[in-house]
């Protein structure tokens, strides 16, 4: 009699248990109010034997069609919300977009740091630097080479002007000797000679002048656009042989270093950095070896066509030859624009 007492007792408290009481609104949310009272109620008048794992509460809300449902199982403390109305959302572990612009910034500062003591390492003298004598031998004869046509350009760019200047004195000294030839009387013969000279010259001046634009615009194309882009491609593979040999020296020194469960971890970490620099080093030392040899081919192929252009124009000119120099600009296909005659709207080319 006292064994079904005592075993009474225990099953009116065992629904106490605090994964039991806790009460779920229709929006399975936990709610303190007057159905935490009823759920309790509802409890206490369970038949007594009625073991915890098959224990089940369900609440109603007053103003809901939705129930909510808490299962007892063998785990205490878990929760399981069920609702009529739709699939269960579990959100994800929110990320805070300032601590991931913090890791960035943290990244950033580590390998700003690791470079800059790697190049400050290399002037003076200390530190080792991974040097491809090949590439390298190329890369300095491209830079001699972008200074050298650079002075061309200049050079040429000073006798086209000087050339603009002439042309244009020309053409108003024959334009003075024709106004005399008509006034002077006396003198008309020798005005008129002079004048067309003068005319005659200005004109293959003209001429002459288109032909040396043509060359100016070929090479500053050749020497700004795309020896600079290679240059920038040598940029990037220089900046990224800086970055692999700072991380080939953080990992030589740490296996130089003890190996215990300390440094291990970062040794692995150290591994991984300095291969991933590797992989990149070597894809831009294979892109600068492949644009120099594009260039290369590019620069002569460009450089003779000007040339010859520019030797023919030049010796058609003082030479006289007219025709010559009319003939070397069909050649290359270069138009020249009238004196005093606009260039067509866009209407007029459609």
């Amino acid at each position: 009699m006292e064994s079904q007492n005592s075993e009474s007792s225990m099953a009116q408290e065992s629904p106490k248990n605090s994964a039991a009481e806790i009460p779920v609104t229709s929006n399975g949310e936990v709610d303190d109010s007057r159905e935490h009272g009823f759920n309790r109620d509802l409890k206490r008048s369970l038949p007594a034997g009625l073991g915890l794992s098959e224990t089940q509460i369900t609440s109603h809300g007053f103003d809901s069609t939705k129930e909510g449902v808490i299962e007892a199982g063998a785990l205490q403390g878990v929760q399981r919300t069920q609702t009529k109305s739709g699939p269960v959302i579990l959100a994800d572990e929110v990320k805070n977009p300032a601590m991931e612009k913090l890791e960035l910034v943290r990244k950033w500062s580590l390998n700003t740091y690791k470079c800059t003591r790697q190049i400050i390492s290399e002037k003076l003298g200390r530190g080792s630097r991974t040097v491809d004598l090949e590439l390298e031998a190329q890369i300095d004869i491209l830079r001699d080479n972008k200074k050298k046509y650079e002075n061309i350009l200049r050079l040429a760019q000073t006798l086209s002007t000087q050339l603009f200047q002439m042309v244009h004195t020309q053409r108003q000294l024959g334009d003075a000797f024709a106004d005399l030839s008509l006034k002077s009387l006396e003198l008309h013969e020798e005005f008129g000679y002079n004048a067309d000279t003068q005319k005659l010259l200005a004109k293959n001046g003209e001429t002459l002048l288109g032909a040396i634009n043509f060359f100016i615009a070929s090479v500053n194309t050749l020497v700004n656009k795309t020896i600079e882009d290679t240059l920038m491609t040598v940029k990037q593979y220089e900046s990224a042989r800086i970055e692999y040999d700072a991380y080939r020296t953080d990992l030589e020194e740490l296996n130089l270093g003890p190996r215990d469960a300390n440094t291990l971890p970062k040794i692995e970490q150290s591994q991984h950095l300095f291969q991933a620099h590797k992989e990149k080093y070597d894809k831009m030392r294979n892109d600068v070896s492949i644009k120099l040899k594009f260039l290369e081919e590019n620069k002569v192929k460009v450089l003779h066509n000007q040339l010859v252009l520019f030797h023919n124009a030049i010796a058609a000119y003082f030479a006289g030859n007219q025709k010559q120099l009319e003939q070397t600009l069909k050649q290359f296909h270069i138009k020249l624009k009238t004196p005093g005659v606009d260039a067509p709207s866009w209407l007029e080319e459609q």
